[in-house]
C-alpha cells in the first residue's frame, strides 16, 4: 500500500495520462552551444527530472519568437528547426522514461528587448527602456505567435505546454491594471483584461487539439505592486475552461525594481508551501480547470495533504527536483527520510549568472548530470581518510563509499557536522540541520567509520597509512585588530547561535555578511535587541538573493544597520565607532564578531607531507560556502580517488 496514494494516483488532462501528481516547474537552465542549441549538460539537467520520477519535466525560457519575446540573449528559440531537433531529442528521451515533456512559452512583453506591452511607458521608470503600445493587428499575430510555438513543440515530441502569465510577463501584463491601461476589447474591465490570456489557450487549442494539455502560470497576487489575491481569483475566472491547469504562483519578476522581484521564490524565512493558500482560494473559484500549487515543497505528507484535501490537483516543484531530482521516487517508495531538502539558500538563482547554468549547494550533480553519469565504477578499491566531519568531509565521505571505497571519517568534536551544527535550532534553518542529518544517517547506511573525538595528526595518517586522504577541516572565526576584542562580554557567532542566552538584551554584531545578518534576526525572533556595524557600505555578499531578502527581513523587523561604520573599541557597555558622522558610541552589553573566517592552512599544510595522495577542500583552502566543500568533494572522489 502505498503511504501516499493521492499523491501518487495518475491525472487524466486532456488526452494525456500524468503518472502522478508531481509536476516538474520551469527553471532556466540556459546551457547552450555558440548556436544555441542546448548542450548534452543541458538535455541531461532535464532527462534526470525524468529519471527521479516527476510526472511533467518542462523546459524553460523558451521564447515563442526571441526577436520581439526575449529579455536578453539567452533562451530556447521555438522557431529554430535546427535547435528544435535538439529539443526533440530531450523530449524523446523524458518521454522514454514515463514523464510528460512540456515547453514554457515565454514571452516577456513591456521587458523584452523590443518593449511590446498592453500600454506604452517607461519600464521602471527607465528612459532608456520604453515600452510602446501593442496595435490589436500586433496582439492578434502575438496570440498566432503562441499557437505556432506550441504547434512546434508538439511536432517535435511535447506532449503539453506551459504558457508563462504570471511573475510580470505578457499575459500578466494584459490582466494588471499597472501595465494595462486600455480603452478598447483588450483592457477596462476584467473580462477586457483576461481577454488576451483566454485567446492564447484558445488559438493554441484550436491548433494543436482539444486533447493537448495547457498548463497556464499566474501570479495569483501581486502583492503591494498590484492586484491581490482577489485580483488573481479573477485572473483565474477568465482562464477557466480555456486553460487545462491553471498553476498558482505569485508575485512580479521581469526587470522590475520591485523590493517582490524575488516573492516568486519563497525564502528560508517563509513557511513551506508558503503560496499553497493562494491556489486553494482560486480551486474555490474554478470549476472546469485543474489547479496546481507551487513554492517551497519538498514535504511529500505535505504535498499529500494538498492533493487529499482539495486544496489542488496538482504540486508543482522547482527547487526541490534541483536538490533532489529522486524525490519523487523517494516519495512512493515511502523513504522520506532520504529525500535531500532544498535549504531555500538562492545558490541556484546566483549560479546562473554567469554561467548560465543552475547549480545547488547540496546536490553537487545538478548541471553535472551528464559527467557524472559517465563514470564507471572504480577500477580499484581503495583506503580512504577523511579528515573533518563538516558538511564537505561528510559528503567526501559518503562520495567515496558509494564508489566502494573503504572510507573512515574523523571529526576532532563530538558531533559531525562542523561550523553549521551551531545552527540546528533557528528555525529558518531548519532545512539544513536536516541535511546534516540525513548525511549522518547515510554514513551510517553505507557502512563508514566515524571516529568522533578525533584529532587528526601527521603522526595519526602515518600509522593508519590510507591510500588518500582528503582534508576538510575548515576555518575558524577572524579575530579583528580592534581593543576590547579578549573582553567577557565578547563572543563569535557559533557561541551565540548555539546558546542565545549568552545574548544580553542589546547586543551588537560587528560584520554585516550573512552569518551577521541572519544572527541579528534569529536574535530579534527570540525578542532580543541588536544592531550591525558593517565597514563596508552593504551587506557583504556575493549571493544577490538572500541579500535582497536579509535586507528586507532586517527592515521588517527594525533593524537598521550601520553600514561605513568602523568599530574602534570594545567595553564593558558596547563599541566606539567611526562613521559617516564621525565618532560615535553604540551601547550593547554582547558583542558579536561576525567579520568572517580564516583557513586553517598552516594544519592542513602540516597534514598534506605524509600521504601518497593528499586532497584539501572547502573552507580550509578558501571555499566560499557550502556549495564549494559540496562540489569539491563529489568530484574529488568520483574524478580522483581510484583512477
Amino acid at each position: 500500500m502505498l503511504k501516499y496514494p493521492n499523491l501518487f494516483e495518475p491525472i487524466k488532462i486532456g488526452d494525456v495520462v500524468f503518472r502522478n501528481r508531481i509536476f516538474g516547474s520551469p527553471t532556466g537552465q540556459m546551457d547552450f552551444n555558440s548556436d544555441c542549441t542546448p548542450t548534452a549538460d543541458c538535455i541531461a539537467y532535464y532527462v534526470r527530472k525524468a529519471s527521479g520520477g516527476a510526472a511533467t519535466v518542462t523546459i524553460g525560457e523558451c521564447h515563442i519568437n526571441p526577436p520581439v519575446s526575449r529579455m536578453g540573449n539567452m533562451s530556447i528559440d521555438l522557431t529554430n528547426d535546427i535547435i528544435m531537433r535538439f529539443m526533440h531529442k530531450l523530449a524523446d528521451q523524458v518521454t522514454r522514461l514515463g514523464a510528460v515533456p512540456s515547453v514554457e512559452l515565454q514571452h516577456a512583453g513591456r521587458y523584452a528587448t523590443r518593449g511590446l506591452g498592453p500600454s506604452a511607458g517607461l519600464v521602471d521608470g527607465d528612459p532608456n527602456h520604453p515600452c510602446f503600445e501593442m496595435t490589436e493587428e500586433q496582439i492578434y499575430e502575438t496570440i498566432q505567435m503562441y499557437a505556432d510555438a506550441a504547434a512546434k513543440a508538439k511536432a517535435y515530441g511535447f506532449r503539453m505546454v506551459t504558457i508563462h502569465g504570471g511573475h510580470g510577463w505578457l499575459p500578466q501584463q494584459f490582466f494588471s491594471t499597472k501595465t494595462n491601461q486600455r480603452t478598447d476589447k483588450w483592457g477596462g474591465s476584467t473580462e477586457n483584461r483576461g481577454r488576451f490570456a483566454a485567446a492564447v489557450c484558445d488559438a493554441i487549442h484550436e491548433r494543436c487539439g482539444r486533447g493537448f494539455p495547457i498548463e497556464f502560470r499566474i501570479s495569483a497576487t501581486e502583492f503591494e505592486d498590484g492586484y491581490g489575491v482577489d485580483g488573481g481569483v479573477e485572473y483565474a475566472k477568465c482562464l477557466d475552461g480555456h486553460a487545462d491547469i491553471i498553476h498558482c504562483s505569485v508575485g512580479i519578476h521581469g526587470t522590475t525594481k520591485s523590493e517582490n522581484s524575488l516573492r516568486w521564490a519563497p525564502s528560508m524565512f517563509e513557511e513551506d508551501g508558503t503560496f499553497v493558500k493562494y491556489a486553494a482560494e482560486v480551486k474555490k473559484h474554478v470549476k472546469h480547470s485543474f489547479v496546481a500549487c507551487v513554492g517551497a515543497l519538498s514535504d511529500p505528507a505535505m504535498m499529500e495533504d494538498i492533493i487529499a484535501s482539495g486544496k489542488a490537483d496538482v504540486v508543482c516543484v522547482a527547487r526541490g527536483l534541483l536538490c533532489d531530482p529522486d524525490l519523487p521516487n523517494k516519495a512512493r517508495a515511502g523513504k522520506d527520510d532520504e529525500i535531500r531538502r532544498c535549504i531555500r539558500c538562492y545558490y541556484c538563482n546566483v549560479s546562473l549568472m554567469p554561467s548560465f547554468r543552475m547549480f545547488c549547494a547540496l546536490n553537487p550533480e545538478t548541471s553535472r548530470e551528464d559527467e557524472f553519469a559517465k563514470f564507471a565504477p572504480p577500477p580499484e578499491k581503495k583506503s580512504v581518510l577523511v579528515v573533518g566531519g563538516g558538511i564537505g568531509g561528510m559528503e567526501a565521505a559518503i562520495s567515496c563509499a558509494k564508489q566502494g571505497h573503504s572510507v573512515i571519517l574523523c571529526e576532532k568534536d563530538a558531533r559531525l557536522g562542523g561550523v553549521l551544527l551551531c545552527e540546528e535550532a533557528v528555525p529558518f534553518k531548519k532545512h539544513l540541520a536536516e541535511y546534516i542529518e540525513l548525511q549522518r544517517n547515510t554514513l551510517h547506511k553505507l557502512g563508514v567509520e566515524v571516529r568522533v573525538r578525533c584529532t587528526v595528526t601527521p603522526e595519526y595518517i602515518e600509522k593508519l597509512a590510507p591510500d588518500v586522504v582528503i582534508a576538510a577541516i575548515g576555518s575558524e572565526n577572524a579575530k579583528p585588530a580592534i581593543e576590547g576584542v579578549d573582553g567577557g562580554n565578547v563572543f563569535s557567532v557559533e557561541q551565540i547561535y548555539a546558546n542565545p542566552s549568552l545574548a544580553g538584551k542589546r547586543t551588537v554584531i560587528l560584520g554585516a555578511g550573512l552569518s551577521g545578518t541572519e544572527l541579528a534576526l534569529y536574535l530579534r525572533m527570540l525578542g532580543k535587541e541588536c544592531e550591525l556595524v558593517e565597514l563596508l557600505p552593504d551587506i557583504n555578499s556575493s549571493n544577490f538573493g538572500q541579500k535582497l531578502i536579509v535586507t528586507l527581513e532586517l527592515r521588517a523587523k527594525g533593524v537598521k544597520p550601520r553600514f561605513n561604520t568602523k568599530a574602534l573599541k570594545i567595553t564593558a557597555d558596547g563599541v566606539q565607532c567611526s562613521g559617516p558622522d564621525g565618532e560615535v558610541f553604540v551601547p550593547a552589553d554582547t558583542i558579536v564578531i561576525a567579520t568572517g573566517r580564516v583557513p586553517l592552512t598552516e594544519q592542513v599544510f602540516e597534514l598534506s607531507k605524509v600521504s601518497p595522495s593528499f586532497h584539501m577542500i572547502g573552507d580550509c583552502v578558501g571555499g566560499s560556502g557550502i556549495q564549494d566543500a559540496t562540489e569539491a568533494a563529489h568530484t574529488i572522489a568520483y574524478r580522483v580517488v581510484g583512477r
